[in-house]
């Protein structure tokens, strides 16, 4: 009963594709790897080899156009960037496959140049190359998205680059549109504009609590949409400078309904990465001193990713620690 209240099925069947649990377990916790799924780890190792024939093989049982999070692994992949581009040009049969997967990867890699350092503390040159690098992404994105017009992970990336080269309001929206023409409760599309919205790129305060409010009460129970009410909030955090500006009973209570009705209702599916949508609620439970968290760490039993705990200074003893508080 209790694993139903929480949007626990106790009756679940084993995920034959699922990754054993680490052995050994720092602090009780551990980095979720590869999305917790074999498959997927034999896409990132393909991948992470340069064998672009194995990545293709690996690649049937997901669909790059709307797995935000299958690409995403990729994307991070430091390396791959030297020999996608020679299946961009020579593969023509999955010529849209791999200009989204190298497109996506420029946009990390171009992230990577930049750093986390405030705008003023990045040099001429890392804005060089942090703007080549995502010159080459807008390109291969925007070929992608033509050649596969059904896909919504192009529009979504295209996003990110065009707030890192500051293209501006309207051609972001037309952007967002896009995407959100193709699925209008895409979560991953609502998060991003959600850090667009923030007066660090030129929103104004309170402007993109509104758009998740709106977005998530047009969203059916169950639906991980949720989440992007817990991303408003943590996003409000980093814009802060009071560390406690969550410890808030109004926001408590927005924050346990928004979970109550999203990642633990009894119609949440658990798809693939369905521990990164706990994660997120996890760290906006935590601080906003919820003791719904408790729950959220209940279920997560450990897994750690790595979104958005980055945004404080060690990730995975920051999510150690609040685990352990609650």
């Amino acid at each position: 009963m209790f694993g139903k209240l929480f949007g626990r099925d106790a009756e679940r069947p084993a995920d034959p594709y699922a990754l054993p649990v680490p052995r050994r377990q720092k602090n009780g916790t551990y980095p979720l790897r590869a999305l917790g799924d074999t498959r997927v780890l034999a896409l990132v190792e393909a991948a992470d080899a340069g064998d672009w024939e194995a990545v293709k093989a690996a690649l049937p049982p997901f669909d790059l156009g709307r797995d935000h999070e299958v690409l995403g692994q990729l994307a991070e992949l430091d390396g791959l960037q030297d020999w996608i581009g020679r299946a961009v040009e020579e593969d023509k049969e999955h010529r849209a496959t791999a200009l989204l997967i190298s497109g996506t990867r420029h946009i990390s890699w171009g992230w990577e140049a930049r750093t986390s350092a405030r705008a003023a503390n990045v040099t001429q040159e890392q804005w060089r190359t942090f703007h080549d690098r995502l010159q080459i992404a807008e390109e291969q994105l925007l070929e992608a998205a033509e050649l596969r017009p059904e896909w919504i992970t192009p529009w979504r990336r295209l996003l990110t680059s065009g707030r890192g080269m500051s293209l501006g309001a309207a051609v972001n929206e037309t952007r967002r549109d896009a995407a959100l023409r193709r699925d209008p409760l895409d979560l991953e599309t609502h998060i991003e504009w959600v850090s667009q919205l923030q007066p660090r790129w030129g929103g104004e305060p309170g402007q993109a609590l509104e758009f998740a409010r709106k977005a998530f009460a047009a969203a059916p129970d169950g639906h991980r949409l949720g989440c992007v009410i817990a991303m408003a909030h943590i996003e409000e955090w980093v814009e802060s400078d009071d560390r406690d500006c969550l410890q808030d009973p109004r926001i408590r209570t927005e924050l346990r309904e928004a979970a109550e009705r999203s990642i633990l209702h009894h119609s949440y599916e658990r798809r693939l990465g369905w521990q990164g949508d706990y994660n997120i609620f996890a760290m906006a439970l935590s601080l906003a001193g919820s003791s719904t968290a408790s729950n959220v760490f209940r279920e997560l039993e450990g897994v750690f990713t790595e979104w958005p705990w980055t945004f404080m200074a060690d990730p995975q003893k920051a999510y150690a620690r609040f685990r352990k508080a609650f």
